[in-house]
């Protein structure tokens, strides 16, 4: 069990958060439809990123989930 808590590559505990979206396969790549939304959550020192499913993750706290 860790006993930092902080990214996993540097330890930094300075993190942000941004909203993408992206194509899936078939039909919506064909057409360019971004109907895939993350959540992702990286490290403002080392630029770790981790992806989390925004359908998924509403609710809980992203950065409890970053941090480990």
């Amino acid at each position: 069990m860790r006993e930092n808590k902080g990214c996993i590559k540097c330890g930094s505990t300075r993190a942000n958060q941004k909203e993408v979206a992206m194509t899936g396969t078939g039909l919506s790549k064909m057409f360019d439809v971004q109907n895939n939304q993350f959540l992702v959550v990286y490290c403002e020192d080392c630029g770790y990123s981790e992806f989390y499913n925004k359908k998924s993750s509403s609710g809980s706290n992203i950065f409890d989930l970053f941090f480990g």
